[in-house]
This record gives structure tokens, C-alpha cells and sequence, in this order.
């Protein structure tokens, strides 16, 4: 009862706004919900400031929504698939992984960005989009406005992909399959990549198959959230070890460990038991839809705690690392697979 008086206000309100955001993002997907409920969240703020009573639901559902998100992700995941068609693409993830985490590491030396900003960038772009964001966002304790600035800055690079990539594909004569790994691997959100499959598929009147390995190239890159989520988990760890915090004796693994990684590993390791012993994969389908949703209700809150004026103001910086990120990943993906004899 004390739950529900302190957090439903809160709860309620990121409901309302992500349901007509749900709508959107299936009616415009290059766009998505999660970018139409942030910026929902963040013109509700600008226009209303006094939110105290709704303030502990917006903070449990944008940190702990979000991590509930997170492990139903892994129900979409079936390992046993990713092994089979993935397997080909996984030099070309390894790649574009470092190349973007590199990217972000310079230039953050050299221009000073903040640090969960730039971490946020360089995985959002190398792994996933917003899914690696909300995995990584809870494990280096960023804030809401430092999610928002990242989730932005994603966004922006995911719709120029979506809309330029199938076009530069044609132009520079991808096969069928060379722009579905291509498109798995240099595209950071679900969404755009479904988009630019889409499109490829309609253009060229291949009846949906680049879009089926377009997708399983993106879920095979999706798995890296895991090893990168831990080094990062051990890494607060450490610098936790050597702060204050632990000569006061008030350090616990606990608080910084990402034990929903578990959970996430475990939802996906029972998808795949399932379907290799004749369960319809559709069955999981509910859960994948409500991950979706609670990424959507996560953003709605993070847009609340977001200052849209902040957010302009200092997003130089991040969006260059962002078009860098984009460029590199680009252009690693397509000289993998000129290395690996498949252009």
C-alpha cells in the first residue's frame, strides 16, 4: 500500500504518456516510441515544473522500469539461431564494437565530454541503441539527463541510417546479403534496422529475407551488452574499492553489480531450451512487446527529469562524438566485409 501511495501518481503518469507514444512508434518506426516518449516527457517539464507528488514513480520507473525492460529483452534472443547465422557477422560486431568504444574513449580525452555521456554514445552506438543504453545507463550510474542527451544523440544518427543506407547500399552494389550484414552492423537501433531492411527488401523485391538476416546479425550484436555491462560493472567496482565509500565500510557489490544482466542471460537461455525442444517462438512474443512498452514508460520518465533548454545547449559535443561513432562503424563494417571477401 505504501508503494502504490508513493510511486502510482508517478507510475501512472509515465502509463498515460507512453500508451499515445506506443501508437506513434508503430505508426513512424525509423522514429520509434522511446523517442516520442522522451520528448513527450521533456515539453510536459518544460511547461510544468511543481512534480513532487508524482516524483518517486517517475524515479522507480526510470530506473527500475528500465531494468525490468532489460531482462525481458532476453526473451527475444535465441541463442541456438544467433549461433547458426550470426556466427559470420561476429568479426565484423567485434569490430565496429572496439572501433565505436575507441572513437568515444579519444574523444572524450581530447574534448573533455563527460564521462557517462560518453560511455553511453559509444556503447549506444556500437551495440544497440537504446537497449544498450538502458543496460549500461543503471551499471556506470547515470542520470536521467545524461540518458536523455545519449538516447538523443542515438536517435538522430539512427534515422539518417535508416534513410540513407539502403540507397548508399545500392549505390556502391551490395548483394542481398552483403546489405543485410551491413545493415545489422552498422545500425545501432532495432527499429532502423528493421526500416532499412524493409525498404532494401521492397526496392529490390527479395520478400522479406534481408530483413530475417538483417535482424538475427542485430540480435547476435545485441549479446555484447552482456561482456560489456560486466567490464563496466567491474570497473565501478574497482574505483568504488579505492574511494572513501569503502574505507567507511559502507561498500556493497550489491549496489553496483548489474545482477538484471543475469536475469537478462537467463530469459534468454530459456527462449532457446524452449524452441530447441518445439516450442512455438511466438509464445514469447507478449514478453518482447512488453519490454518494448517498459523501455517506452522508462524514456516518458527520463523525459520528465530531463531540461529540454540544458539538453540543447550542451549537445555539441556529444553529437560530434555520435557522427563519429556512426562514420567509423560505417566504415569498418563495409572494409570487414571487403576483407573478408564478402563485397
Amino acid at each position: 500500500m505504501q508503494f502504490i501511495k508513493q510511486n502510482g501518481p508517478g507510475l501512472l503518469l509515465c502509463l498515460i504518456i507512453a500508451l499515445p507514444c506506443w501508437y506513434l512508434g508503430h505508426l513512424f518506426p525509423v522514429i520509434g516510441g522511446p523517442v516520442f516518449a522522451i520528448l513527450a516527457g521533456m515539453v510536459i517539464t518544460l511547461l510544468w515544473k511543481n512534480q513532487t507528488r508524482f516524483a518517486g514513480g517517475i524515479t522507480f520507473t526510470s530506473k527500475k522500469i528500465l531494468q525490468y525492460a532489460v531482462i525481458l529483452l532476453g526473451f527475444g534472443l535465441n541463442l541456438s539461431e544467433i549461433a547458426k547465422v550470426g556466427a559470420l557477422s561476429l568479426p565484423i560486431i567485434c569490430s565496429t564494437i572496439a572501433t565505436s568504444l575507441i572513437i568515444s574513449f579519444v574523444l572524450y580525452r581530447c574534448m573533455k565530454i563527460p564521462a557517462n555521456i560518453s560511455t553511453l554514445v559509444g556503447v549506444g552506438s556500437s551495440i544497440c541503441g537504446g537497449s544498450a543504453i538502458a543496460a549500461t545507463a543503471p551499471v556506470i550510474g547515470a542520470d536521467d539527463e545524461e540518458i536523455a542527451q545519449a538516447i538523443s544523440v542515438i536517435f538522430l544518427f539512427n534515422v539518417l541510417a535508416a534513410l540513407i543506407f539502403p540507397s548508399f547500399g545500392g549505390a556502391i552494389g551490395l548483394t542481398n546479403d552483403g546489405f543485410g550484414l551491413f545493415a545489422g552492423t552498422a545500425i545501432n537501433d532495432t527499429s532502423s534496422v528493421t526500416a532499412a531492411a524493409s525498404t532494401w527488401d521492397t526496392l529490390h523485391g527479395t520478400q522479406g529475407a534481408v530483413l530475417a538476416y538483417a535482424t538475427i546479425v542485430k540480435l547476435t550484436r545485441t549479446l555484447a551488452i552482456i561482456p560489456i555491462t560486466l567490464v563496466l560493472a567491474f570497473w565501478q567496482v574497482r574505483q568504488a574499492k579505492r574511494s572513501n565509500e569503502t574505507r567507511r565500510g559502507s561498500f556493497s557489490l550489491r549496489k553496483i553489480f548489474p545482477f538484471f544482466i543475469l536475469f537478462f542471460v537467463l530469459a534468454s537461455i530459456i527462449t532457446t531450451v524452449a524452441t530447441m525442444n518445439g516450442v512455438d517462438a511466438a509464445v514469447f512474443d507478449p514478453f518482447k512487446s512488453l519490454s518494448k512498452f517498459f523501455i517506452i514508460m522508462a524514456m516518458a520518465a527520463i523525459g520528465l527529469h530531463t531540461n529540454i533548454i540544458k539538453l540543447i545547449r550542451t549537445g555539441g559535443k556529444p553529437i560530434l562524438m555520435g557522427f563519429c561513432c556512426w562514420i567509423g562503424i560505417t566504415g569498418v563494417s563495409l572494409g570487414m566485409q571487403h576483407l573478408m571477401g564478402l563485397l
